[in-house]
């Protein structure tokens, strides 16, 4: 019996979904429904009729079944249309909600703004473990390190700032990003200098946040009063916030939000255009090698290690310090989880890291604007919990491989012991 290969399997994936949307297709009203691109009167908008929409994706789905069963003739193409069937699922779904909702007309830059805004604490959670992952270190504690700079962050805001701005907040940010680097710095001792299983550590510096933090919110912040604190303050770039349309909502935002991209950069030029960013990946390659040229593998990893801790911590912040004002237990949410899926799907590169985490951040957008279209089917409205799984549903997509094979660095997750 011969077996499919993953392209094929994709493809019928696809084809049974093309073939069910023909149904859906049929079923859906025949009322037109409108997408805006932009703000106020101005925006432009595009009429859409949601059947012959659906039934075009459906053909689109379709074609791409075909091309990937046939990959032995097809070769490059099929991965080619099969990334735009992928593509597509994304406004489907939302051309679907706008089907069977009432308001029937939805804005797609606000939808990207969110994405974008929901996607900075992945996206720099990502960064912080390809920092790790590429200096041979796993690092599943992401969550505990963010965790830690949130509720650290916050408790130094309230107790020295009192919750009123200043440049506390921005202490605050601070002492987020060396808490992280801290709880990075622990987890490094374990796993490099005293060579524990790697796995094991990152659990270890997970359990310790929860701890740490539960007890900072009992003990500190709690009866500090400061209940609800001022946010850091909204940016605008001179000159590009003023751009019609796109300006006010891409390029005017909160500091962390936009010094991820600032991050972003340094990062990949860092580890691609230094010799200390070389360093970096050959111990993470092989360290016995890079030990033979007279790199200090121990002292390296423990730099990139705690690189990606200060980052992680910065990203946690990004919750208590930019965007809520406040503090709860767990309230990173799986964030650094998560954040490791979209590192997964990057395999281990910045920018396609990058694009990882906004997929996640616009399955997030997209939970809530289908959930704020108040959603019904067969006259029953749609469960807000079920719209609130979307981001770890494509997790789990993500992680059963479906966008192909990812090879990590060869040494990562494999203690170094010094020859002697």
């Amino acid at each position: 019996m011969t077996r499919l290969s993953r392209v094929q399997t994709l493809g019928v994936c696809f084809g049974l979904l093309g073939a069910a949307l023909l149904r859906v297709a049929a079923a859906l009203p025949g009322e037109d429904v409108t997408l805006a691109i932009g703000l106020g009167d101005a925006a432009p908008e595009f009429p859409l009729d949601p059947p012959n929409a659906v039934l075009g994706i459906a053909v689109v789905y379709l074609l791409a079944a075909a091309v990937a069963l046939a990959e032995r003739w097809t070769g490059r193409y099929a991965a080619v249309l099969l990334g735009i069937a992928a593509a597509l699922f994304a406004p489907l779904l939302l051309l679907c909600a706008m089907a069977l909702s009432d308001r029937g007309q939805a804005n797609l830059l606000p939808l990207v703004t969110e994405s974008l805004r929901l996607g900075t604490p992945i996206a720099l959670g990502a960064l912080a473990g390809l920092w790790c992952e590429r200096s041979g270190v796993v690092n599943i504690g992401i969550e505990g390190m963010m965790l830690a700079g949130a509720g650290i962050g916050f408790m130094v805001y309230a107790v020295g700032g009192g919750g009123q701005g200043g440049p506390w907040l921005y202490l605050a940010v601070v002492a987020a990003a060396v808490v992280g680097g801290v709880m990075a710095a622990v987890h490094a001792g374990l796993s490099v200098t005293f060579r524990t299983d790697q796995i094991v550590s990152g659990v270890a510096i997970n359990l310790l946040a929860i701890g740490i933090t539960s007890f900072v919110r009992r003990q500190v912040i709690l009866p500090s009063g400061v209940r609800s604190a001022t946010t850091l303050p909204s940016i605008d770039l001179p000159g590009l916030s003023s751009i019609p349309v796109v300006g006010e909502q891409l390029f005017s935002g909160k500091p962390i939000f936009l010094s991820m991209f600032v991050i972003f950069a340094v990062t990949q030029l860092t580890l691609f255009r230094s010799a200390w960013g070389l360093r970096v990946r050959s111990v993470g390659e092989n360290p016995h090698a890079a030990e033979t040229l007279g790199v200090d593998v121990v002292r390296t990893r423990y730099q990139a290690v705690i690189v990606g801790g200060v980052i992680a911590g910065i990203a946690g912040a990004w919750f208590s310090l930019e965007t809520t004002g406040s503090f709860d237990n767990l309230m990173t949410n799986g964030r650094g989880f998560i954040a490791l899926a979209a590192l997964i799907f990057g395999k281990w590169r910045p920018w396609s890291a990058f694009g990882g985490a906004m997929l996640f951040g616009f399955s997030e957008a997209l939970g809530s604007r289908i959930q704020l279209l108040q959603v019904e089917v067969g006259g029953f409205p749609v469960p807000s919990q079920f719209l609130q799984t979307l981001p770890f549903v494509v997790t789990i997509v993500v992680l059963a491989g479906a966008i192909g094979r990812a090879i990590p660095p060869a040494a990562v997750g494999v203690p170094y012991q010094r020859p002697r």
